[in-house]
């Protein structure tokens, strides 16, 4: 069983989900936003953080010496239409793109859990 951890990794601009897998005991974690697969595990949080590293580093690495470019992290989160409306109205009030606007209002929410 796949237990999830609060914890997540940010890496040059790429960010993982860590979950506990019990059967194993190990640290289990793969790189969220992009369709390519990458996974990687450790079996402490210090393990974890530098294999989430190296796996970014091979992929950007592996991609390089292959000539493919490598996919860009995507987050998309699902919002109605009137929603997505309202959020381009308040960054236009504040003067910035409907997406930094976004960004910073979700990053303030999470904190404040």
């Amino acid at each position: 069983m796949n237990t999830p951890c609060k914890k997540v990794l940010f890496y040059k601009n790429y960010n993982a989900r860590i979950r506990y897998s019990a059967e194993d005991g190990f640290l289990v974690g793969h790189i969220m936003g992009v369709r390519d697969i990458v996974g990687f595990h450790g079996r402490s949080a210090r393990e974890i953080e530098a294999a989430f590293h190296e796996a970014v580093d091979d992929y950007l690495d592996l991609c390089a010496r292959l000539g493919k470019p490598p996919q860009k992290p995507r987050h998309r989160v699902p919002v109605s239409a009137r929603a997505f409306a309202t959020a381009q109205a308040a960054a236009a009030r504040k003067g910035v793109d409907v997406e930094r606007w976004v960004s910073a209002t979700l990053r303030r929410a999470a904190e404040s859990r």
